[in-house]
């Protein structure tokens, strides 16, 4: 009989994918991610650990920072499979991912399984067959230290959220957390906001010529860079505080009318070419990918969210597409580099290939230093010629492309720069041609298509000489605004979470994800907009725990983490030094609760208001304005953002408060008044009053742009003609109505929604037109749910169908929805999922 081996990885695709590079004789089984964990919730601690220590955190803090582990819902029977598996077996293989998270799977799989056989370690960067029959035949031990520093970090973030996020209920709102790196993550947020608020805006206005040369009919457009020996002031030249120039600038300032007026001088003057200079250089490729920058050229090309990127590019590991994606380390194997090269040439020739292979290494403190996220195998396919769709095709080319390039030629540019004079003004014009594209004809860090990426890094000039006059075809002045800092989008703000080491390439994702979720930031044009409750929550940490939200603070703690990894560090030791010792968190804490005002701490400190608090309530945050003994209480819509409130603004919603019992006219059709009022969601109309016989009257919400004081009582009853009953659908015969939601105007028939187009009117569409909208097919997030697939039916005859809904996929079983767990949404490919893998996630 040929010997038994047992390989336990995380997920059913994975298993899938190893299976057919394995011999006879192997089982390969899926552990569905964790199988224990800190308790999440008091319910999950076992009746005998109620009244110990380790109730209060899920860690026994007097015993050596025991943790109390446990096994999550629904993974019995996964437990209970792999033991009776394992029975049977002669080897046991645990080939979870080769990183921190997964040696503690492989730990925890050994603390419950206990096997009797001999266990390896079977690790691998990529799913391809000789890497998986590399990993059998060089299986190792588990890696303790690294095991014992996945557990401090785990227990450190318990201990910094299960301190923290109960003061948070008690002082400033129900429900909200704090995190060991998510709350630097949206300090950073906020701190941005903050700049935005402060910021005041500055005007400067320079002139813009379009010049014609003798040697070309096509003209060329120079601006206007010094005038009379002064340099001309740029949007640098301004101080963000104040709208002026920097108190130690030189620049010359111009207002519109001097700019026209010199504008309208140079026209009489003679045009002449200064000096030419030409510089050549070159510029070298990206490194290939490692976590962070995959997850920000995801949401800069692709518009993917990090944990989306994430979550496809495990799926395009798991098949055998990709290396492994959690590294810190742009290093490429010999087998990547071979494979790069031979492409290379194969594609595009060989001048196109660098003059020798081009080697990468991992910056010092890299946790996470496995080889570079590139193709998987000697001879990757091309995307065209990999049967992949959709994101994972999108993602697979994207990864494809910067590991060419890696290993390509440089590109070469030649620049001129052209300085023109005409009377006291100097004007200034640059072209760059591409000498040799190189790198560029596949891929540019931040640019779609290498074409775009040619086109924006050429721009044309006519051949000029020093002393060439020119002639001008026309002159204009152009105004200028300077522009708050940008903020941070998912990419911008994980390269500043990167550079300023806080986390680590696996919990970028988590990161982002946990501030949306929270409704600490919301999107907005692909940017991130902390909301009040952000500013509330960093607002309560600086003023009281200030020192574990500094970054510096983070980096170390992420160094010491390493260091336990490496063995040079104690954990328990330093758990005891951060949690229990003299500067402690625990009695740090315990000593500051008395000392936090909840009243201070529910008001939110925005620059921009002087008269005005904003508080954090029960129901959403408001405005209070004391005049006196008198307080006046100010609704502020749910959706408003922290830098759009005004004073100004505050001061409508006021007046509009106060004249809420008065009507503005009377519906002559009904007799009914009609009102003005403010409400959770903003500024509505109202048809009659709230009585016993009528408590809920016709409402209509004021359309966006729409400010308060524009209401009248003809643009009232209009807004309150919705929803308009447009007619039948032929077809089907239901009726087909238009109105405006929360997230806008919308047509619908049998509940079946689709979001107006930016030229309809929801006040005028008609049927015909609404039928045109109804036949297209639902976009992103306005699409219902989708069945993905069904899986039968329970022991209780109720249907099981795996749903991809507005909030990503579960479970339908029956009439009830059913989550996911985390693990199994991020490892993709849930269209895989077998009825064994789903029964064991059913209540």
């Amino acid at each position: 009989m040929s010997e038994q081996v047992l390989v336990i990885v995380e997920s059913p695709t994975k298993a899938k994918t190893i299976k057919k590079f394995l011999p006879k004789g192997y089982t390969v089984l899926a552990s569905m991610g964790h199988v224990r964990d800190l308790p999440q919730t008091a319910s999950e601690i076992p009746a005998k650990y109620k009244s110990t220590p380790y109730a209060k955190y899920g860690v026994d803090v007097t015993n050596n920072f025991d943790p109390l582990y446990v096994i999550p819902k629904g993974k019995k029977k996964v437990i209970t499979e792999l033991k009776q598996a394992l029975k049977g077996a002669d080897r046991l293989f645990l080939a979870t991912d080769e990183d921190r998270e997964g040696e503690s799977i492989s730990w925890h799989l050994m603390e419950l399984l206990k096997p009797k056989c001999p266990v390896r370690r079977m690790v691998f960067h990529e799913i391809t067959k000789s890497a998986i029959q590399h990993a059998i035949e060089h299986g190792r031990d588990l890696d303790v230290e690294v095991v014992r520093a996945q557990e401090a970090r785990r227990i450190l973030d318990r201990l910094y959220g299960y301190t923290l996020s109960p003061l948070l209920w008690k002082k400033v709102g129900a429900g909200l957390s704090a995190g060991r790196v998510q709350s630097p993550g949206l300090r950073l947020i906020v701190e941005r906001e903050r700049e935005r608020i402060r910021f005041v805006q500055g005007a400067y206005w320079d002139l813009s010529a379009e010049l014609l040369a003798p040697t070309h009919d096509k003209s060329f457009t120079s601006k206007l860079v010094s005038y009379q020996g002064k340099k001309l002031a740029t949007g640098k030249s301004f101080d963000p505080a104040t709208g002026k120039l920097k108190a130690n600038s030189a620049a010359l300032l111009l207002n519109e009318e001097e700019a026209v007026a010199l504008g309208n001088e140079l026209k009489k003057a003679i045009w002449k070419v200064l000096t030419v200079e030409e510089k050549k250089s070159t510029s070298r490729p990206a490194l290939p990918f490692i976590t962070s920058s995959l997850q920000q050229e995801g949401n800069r090309k692709l518009k993917m969210s990090a944990r989306e990127t994430m979550r496809v590019a495990q799926s395009l590991y798991e098949k055998g597409f990709i290396t492994y994606m959690r590294t810190d380390s742009p290093a490429l194997s010999q087998e990547g580099v071979s494979a790069a090269r031979k492409q290379v040439e194969e594609l595009y020739g060989s001048e196109y290939l660098s003059d020798k292979p081009r080697n990468f290494s991992a910056k010092k403190g890299a946790q996470e230093a496995h080889e570079a996220i590139r193709p998987a195998g000697g001879q990757p396919p091309e995307p065209k010629h990999s049967g992949l769709a959709g994101k994972e095709l999108q993602l697979y080319s994207l990864i494809w492309k910067r590991t060419l390039a890696s290993q390509m030629a440089e590109a070469k540019k030649a620049t001129t720069s052209v300085k023109i004079q005409a009377q006291d003004a100097i004007f200034s014009v640059s072209g760059t041609r591409i000498v040799f594209p190189g790198f560029i004809k596949v891929y540019v860090e931040g640019l779609d298509d290498p074409e775009d990426a040619l086109m924006d890094k050429e721009s044309w000039l006519p051949a000029m000489e020093e002393g060439m006059e020119l002639g001008l075809q026309a002159i204009k002045p152009l105004g200028h605004e300077t522009k708050p800092p940008a903020r941070y989008t998912e990419a911008t703000l994980i390269k500043e979470l990167e550079q300023r080491q806080i986390g680590r390439p696996s919990t970028y994702a988590s990161i982002v994800n946990t501030l949306y979720d929270r409704g600490y930031a919301t999107g907005l044009n692909g940017a991130m907009v902390p909301s009040f409750t952000g500013f509330g929550v960093v607002q309560f940490l600086e003023e009281n725990f200030h020192y574990l939200i500094e970054y510096d603070f983070t980096k170390e703690m992420e160094q010491s983490l390493d260091e336990i990894a490496e063995g040079s560090i104690e954990h328990v030791e330093y758990l005891k030094t951060f949690f229990l010792g003299d500067m402690g968190l625990e009695p740090y804490a315990q000593a500051r609760e008395e000392k936090i005002d909840p009243a201070i701490s529910k008001s939110i400190k925005l620059p921009q208001l002087t008269k005005t608090e904003i508080r954090i309530g029960r129901y959403g945050v408001y405005g209070i304005r004391k005049d006196g003994d008198k307080e006046t209480k100010i609704t502020i819509p749910e959706d408003t953002l922290p830098a759009d409130v005004s004073e100004d603004q505050l001061d409508e919603f006021v007046a509009s408060q106060e004249k809420e019992d008065t009507p503005i006219g009377t519906d002559p059709s009904t007799g009914l008044p009609v009102f003005l009022l403010i409400g959770r969601f903003g500024p509505y109309v109202q048809l009659g009053e709230v009585s016993d016989t009528n408590k809920k009257p016709k409402r209509a919400s004021l359309p966006k742009g729409v400010a308060i004081g524009d209401v009248t009582l003809e643009s009232a009853l209009t807004y309150l003609s919705l929803p308009r009953e447009l007619g039948n659908n032929p077809e089907t015969g239901n009726m087909i109505s238009a109105s405006v939601g929360r997230f806008g105007p919308y047509v619908v028939e049998n509940g079946d929604f689709r979001s107006l187009k930016k030229d309809d009117d929801v006040y005028t569409i008609t049927l015909e037109r609404a039928l045109e909208i109804l036949k297209e097919p639902k976009k992103g997030k306005a699409r219902s749910s989708q069945g993905i697939k069904t899986f039968g039916k329970t022991k209780k005859g109720d249907d099981i169908t795996l749903m991809d809904g507005r909030y990503g996929p579960y479970l339908k079983v029956g009439k009830k929805n059913v989550k996911l767990p985390k693990e199994i949404v991020e490892k993709g490919d849930l269209e895989k999922l077998e009825l064994k893998d789903i029964e064991q996630l059913l209540p």
